[in-house]
């Protein structure tokens, strides 16, 4: 098989990665990749909302099966170009793509359909949020309704936060036009949890739980990032929670998009709090997540290819899919100045020694190859995955792996998974 996959950062290093294990998979393109996916697959300079351009270049290379990474182009309809020039694709198409294109779409659907979410209001016009923001408690929680790389939530602990936040993104535009509507929301206290599943229509095939970290900082501080780090599995989290979700969040939601008319075929992620009332719903994401893709993965006993495949033919609910019990830990190592600005072309090191681990895997993120070199090209550089019998030593192997990289300005948080070892 001919695959291409669409993206250029860690989740999709992680996909080619995974793909290359099937022998079916003669030649990977990757459009338009990066330096580690360099190694695995052939990079196209095509960018991921090139649609004309990409559906061309399928045609010329007879590609059997595109997969595609990122939000921007599946919520702008990239799976529809494709099915329009009858080439197999994997990832929902527009009107599916929307639970993460529109928060406001995606809260009205768990309210229509009584699936838990935090309350909340929507708004269109800053002064009306304005006066809404000064009646409620906070902490509370300010979203820009459309895509803005992750970073579009603002948790606030104070009024003065709050009608800050509220002002950046309604007026001052700091996520650009993702923030002409926006969500104000109830705080939700408790753990975080990331169920990503394989869905085509009413048929939802689970993913081990895993948890992000979104803060820059230490200790859950500082700034919303993309994440900043993952593990796999959740052992502090009893299964009947995770069970408890998936019954009564991920399947209800697969159910609702198909009576809404709007049938979800691909990874359909739940971003979920663990409260005191239960599992309610943060957001849903319509493709793997990043980085929680390069901790799920890794535990795929299975073959990603078969499943994929599997759900393009409507067989998804007949084909065997087996996790491994070992645990998986991401350490996101970033640029200096991120989530803000930060430089670019500076010259990444020790990355043969991480690798050469044994016990780690590495992930590149924001990488380009410059004069025969691996330089940073984005916020987030590497995604450095220690593997172990427990978390414990998965995250050993993963900080063990980490001290071997370096690049001017290097970031990272020291405390991912630690929650899973109190």
């Amino acid at each position: 098989m001919r695959i291409l996959v669409i993206g250029r950062g860690g989740r999709e290093h992680t996909i080619v990665w995974a793909l290359r294990k099937n022998p079916k998979a003669e030649h990977i393109f990757c459009a338009p990749g990066n330096a580690g996916i360099a190694q695995l697959a052939e990079l196209v300079p095509i960018g991921e909302l090139e649609f004309d351009k990409l559906v061309q270049f399928a045609k010329d290379k007879a590609i059997d099966l595109v997969v595609v990474g990122p939000d921007d182009p599946l919520a702008a309809g990239i799976v529809d170009a494709f099915e329009a020039a009858s080439i197999p694709v994997y990832g929902p198409n527009k009107a599916a793509a929307e639970i993460e294109g529109s928060k406001i779409f995606m809260k009205n659907l768990l309210k229509k359909y009584d699936i838990p979410t935090a309350k909340y209001e929507t708004f269109t016009d800053y002064a009306s949020a304005r006066d809404y923001l000064a009646s409620q408690p906070v902490p509370i929680v300010i979203k820009a309704d459309g895509l803005a790389a992750g970073k579009g939530v603002t948790v606030c602990f104070t009024r003065e936060e709050a009608e800050q936040a509220l002002k950046d993104t309604m007026v001052d535009k700091s996520f650009g036009a993702a923030g002409d509507k926006v969500v104000i929301e109830e705080f939700l206290s408790g753990q975080e949890m990331s169920i990503l599943a394989f869905v085509d229509g009413e048929t939802v095939r689970a993913m081990p739980a895993a948890q992000d970290h979104k803060p820059a900082y230490d200790g859950d501080k500082g700034p919303n990032t993309g994440g900043m780090g993952t593990y796999s599995p959740l052992p502090h989290i009893p299964q009947s929670i995770i069970d408890d979700a998936i019954e009564n969040i991920v399947k209800p939601t697969a159910r609702a998009m198909v009576s809404e008319g709007r049938p979800f075929r691909g990874v359909l992620f739940g971003g979920l709090m663990i409260t005191a009332d239960g599992p309610k719903t943060i957001e849903f994401n319509a493709r793997f997540g990043d980085p929680e893709t390069q901790v799920v993965l890794p535990r795929l006993k299975g073959d990603l290819l078969e499943i994929i495949l599997a759900s393009l033919e409507g067989r998804l609910d007949d084909v065997e899919i087996e996790w491994s019990d070992e645990a998986a830990v991401c350490v996101v190592l970033a640029s200096g100045g991120y989530p803000g600005s930060y430089p670019k072309g500076l010259p990444v090191d020790g990355l043969d020694a991480a690798a050469g681990a044994g016990d780690a895997l590495v992930f590149h993120a924001g990488t380009a190859e410059q004069e025969g070199r691996v330089v940073t090209a984005g916020g987030r550089v590497l995604g450095i995955v220690g593997l172990g019998a427990g978390i414990a030593e998965a995250r050993e192997a993963a900080y063990r792996a980490a001290a071997h990289i370096d690049f001017e300005g290097k970031q990272h948080r020291t405390d991912i998974a630690a929650k899973a070892l109190v």
